[in-house]
């Protein structure tokens, strides 16, 4: 007797109750709708977002601390840290200069603010201060004083990753000189706090949908879908922009990993669509890394690459900073010579570094070009406070592909990816981490429960990426029942 098929609502049903991606999409509809029909309702909804977006930052500062500590301590070697950190200052440098050369190229083939003829006197500046909160990007000594912490604890209770990133440095380096038979508790410590943590966030991840809904409602009701005829050149050509420079990312991954970049959009794209409706990216840090480790990046690549870009390589916005001041600049009636745009990339070099967490950080740095260059007047920069809501997708998802492809890329180059193991889980072939503790469990009932735990501890491990378990060439995880038979004489 054939199985009986389950009616369509049913289907729909359990995959709403499975798939996070399909909650989170209808989460974003529902949200566009409430938006343009209760445009006051929408407007008190805010909290919604915010609150999901402060739970995600107070585990973002321990679980980059963890992985980080964990990376280096498993690695033993901290001059290849070092290396890791190198290598992906110089991919970040050249790929946000890249993303800038693209966005001038672009602005200057279609000048989307030509025929404007706007007056600068006319525009109310005062929007811009309320938003930048009367705040300035920091000098480049600021910035690197505010990099070193002033206390151990103020660094997580600030969220400034940087600090954190260079106290598990630290940390990590202390565990590498003691060794284990010194300090044997801490590392083990210090792994159990970072599975505690990813189970926090795969709480605070059920909560998601309701913080795409809230935020996308609020993005709707605030702002209308008027403003994208208004702006409709200067949003296509930034999107338009933004796809290319993709494209070149997935080239790039291509021939430096051999991974395809569209596979890797599928195995993130729950991730993606939540940060496309929160318009953050720090919302899904955590998950990301997560999904970094199971794909064969090696934890302490994951650990420095991905933090490190989120103030260095903001790839997005650099394309959103150079077509901007050019639009800028054409809508006044301001005509740029040759000198004038290498000085726009030579500054937007210098002020798209370190823009994360500050607020209307884009307005400062449009703000900082257009002063240098003395021929626009700062206060055109309030032409863009109708539009820079609408671009935060583009820059959203410009920014984490690229620090995901920076991750591979430096990976490969630094010998810390299991390339075999990253395309069998792009590729879909490998189970998720609750069908390996399902294994784990089966295998407890054919060995002593000291093998049984022992097992469970190897499946979980290997499932998660652990380069220390990872082998390259192999197919998949190792079974836990071979890793039970293997350990039985000695738990004996």
């Amino acid at each position: 007797m054939s199985p009986s098929v389950p009616s369509p609502p049913r289907r729909v049903a359990r995959i709403l109750r499975t798939s996070l991606f399909a909650q989170v999409a209808c989460a974003l509809v529902l949200g566009i709708v409430v938006g343009k029909l209760w445009p006051d309702v929408a407007t008190d909804l805010q909290p919604l977002g915010d609150g999901f977006t402060r739970l995600i930052k107070t585990v973002i500062s321990p679980l980059v601390f963890c992985v980080v500590v964990v990376g280096i301590a498993k690695a033993g070697d901290l001059k290849a840290f070092g290396r890791i950190g190198l290598k992906a200052l110089i991919w970040f440098e050249v790929a946000s200069t890249l993303a800038l050369l693209i966005g001038l190229l672009a602005a200057n083939v279609v000048q989307p603010g030509s025929g404007m003829n706007v007056d600068p006197s006319t525009l109310d500046t005062s929007a811009v201060d309320a938003k930048t909160g009367g705040g300035s990007l920091p000098s480049t000594t600021e910035f690197v004083l505010n990099a070193l912490p002033t206390s151990f604890i103020g660094a997580f209770a600030e969220n400034a990753l940087l600090q954190v990133l260079l106290l598990a440095c630290l940390v990590g380096a202390a565990l590498l000189h003691l060794g284990h038979t010194k300090v044997p508790q801490v590392l083990p410590a210090i792994e159990q706090a970072q599975e505690i943590i990813f189970a926090v966030v795969g709480f605070i991840m059920r909560l998601a949908p309701l913080a795409v809904f809230g935020a996308m409602a609020v993005l709707v009701g605030q702002y209308g879908l008027g403003v994208m005829k208004t702006y409709a050149k200067l949003i296509i050509l930034c999107y338009a922009a933004a796809a290319l420079f993709i494209a070149l990312l997935s080239v790039a991954l291509r021939m430096v990993t051999g991974l395809s970049l569209w596979k890797f959009l599928r195995y993130i794209r729950e991730e993606m669509l939540l940060a496309l409706g929160t318009a953050s990216t720090e919302s899904v840090m955590p998950r990301v890394m997560q999904k970094l480790r199971k794909a064969g990046a090696r934890d302490d690549a994951v650990g420095l690459v991905l933090p490190t870009g989120y103030s260095f390589n903001l790839d997005g916005a650099s394309l959103y900073l150079s077509i901007g001041t050019l639009f800028i600049a054409q809508a006044v009636g301001v005509d740029l010579s040759l000198s004038q745009q290498i000085t726009v990339i030579l500054v937007l070099m210098l002020t798209s570094k370190g823009m994360a967490g500050i607020p209307g950080s884009a307005f400062l740095a449009l703000s900082a070009t257009a002063s240098s260059l003395g021929a626009i007047p700062a206060g055109a920069v309030a032409l863009l406070l109708g539009v820079d809501r609408i671009m935060d997708s583009m820059r959203v998802v410009t920014n984490l592909l690229g620090n995901c492809v920076a991750v591979f890329a430096v990976s490969r180059w630094e010998g810390a990816l299991d390339q075999e193991r990253a395309k069998k889980v792009l590729d879909g072939e490998l189970g998720s981490a609750p069908e390996a503790a399902d294994d784990a469990d089966r295998a407890g009932k054919v060995a002593s429960p000291v093998v049984a735990e022992d097992a469970a501890t190897e499946a979980v491990t290997v499932v998660e990426g652990d380069a220390a378990t990872a082998v390259p060439g192999q197919d998949g995880p190792p079974s836990v029942e071979a890793t039970a038979k293997e350990a039985a004489p000695k738990a004996g």
